[in-house]
């Protein structure tokens, strides 16, 4: 816990990096699955999106997400009991598992386009591509604001 404590700026700012990197994956692969569900199967628009979705989900959203959550509940243990006392804390952390159920579908999708499937149309991931920005958003005005609702 000590370790944590006197380094919790640090940990906090490479937490807000992680969560960047999770997020601008988030908005990217849904716009890549647009593209992608109007791909023929086979093409050679088809193979680049499959290898464009595949590294950007595995070695980018995948360890981002890892990272954020690792780094939140590090951060979490610093606050320390004072968290559970407050209502804001429930709803940052509602909307943080909400963003982490996106990112589970955002990869059986990508499975699905890698299986050559089409899981949904190009406007559907249009509009699940705001998803995750807006619950973002929610998160971190509760994490800086802290209101007392």
């Amino acid at each position: 816990m000590e370790i944590f404590l006197g380094n919790y700026e640090l940990l906090r700012a490479l937490h807000i990096i992680a969560v960047i990197s999770w997020m601008a994956g988030l908005m990217y692969l849904p716009r890549l699955f647009v593209y992608h569900s109007k791909a023929e199967v086979a093409s050679d628009l088809d193979l680049t999106l499959i290898t464009m979705e595949r590294k950007l989900f595995w070695y980018i959203m995948v360890p981002a997400m890892l990272i954020s959550w690792v780094l939140g509940v590090c951060l979490m243990l610093v606050r320390g009991p004072v968290l559970w006392e407050t209502n804001w804390f429930f709803v940052k952390l509602s909307m943080v598992s909400l963003i982490t159920i996106i990112n589970l579908f955002y990869g059986k999708w990508q499975m699905d386009f890698a299986n050559s499937k089409r899981p949904l149309n190009h406007v559907f991931f249009r509009f699940i591509n705001e998803a995750p920005f807006l619950l973002m958003i929610v998160a971190v005005l509760m994490v800086v604001l802290e209101p007392r609702i």
